[in-house]
């Protein structure tokens, strides 16, 4: 009987303790299903993924390349076919970053 309350009440807190995760960066680098790897459009409605430029306590640290986007925190800017859109925010974002010019990926 007491394994069947637990379960149940198990099962009656996994949504709440997911949300309160959400927000950051996965250990697999990704938010929201989203790989933060690869082509970025910056875009000024309809984001992906709202972001906040700042200079320390980042959720992820960026470096822009030029070709090769191919690790967590490598992004490429295009302007077509983008594997993501993000627009820069100065209040309430999904993610804070930092540019970086090495080292990018989860602080």
């Amino acid at each position: 009987m007491k394994s069947i309350v637990l379960t149940l009440l198990l099962l009656f807190l996994s949504p709440f303790s997911a949300s309160a995760d959400e927000g950051k960066v996965s250990k697999a680098c990704t938010f929201k299903g989203i790989p933060l790897q690869g082509k970025v459009q910056v875009v000024n409605s309809f984001p992906d993924i709202k972001v906040q430029r700042v200079s320390s306590f980042p959720d992820l640290k960026v470096e822009w390349v030029k070709s090769f986007p191919d690790r967590c925190g490598k992004w490429e800017r295009v302007e077509t076919f983008p594997d993501f859109k993000i627009q820069y925010v100065e209040s309430f974002p999904d993610l804070k970053i930092q540019s970086v010019t090495a080292f990018p990926g989860i602080p």
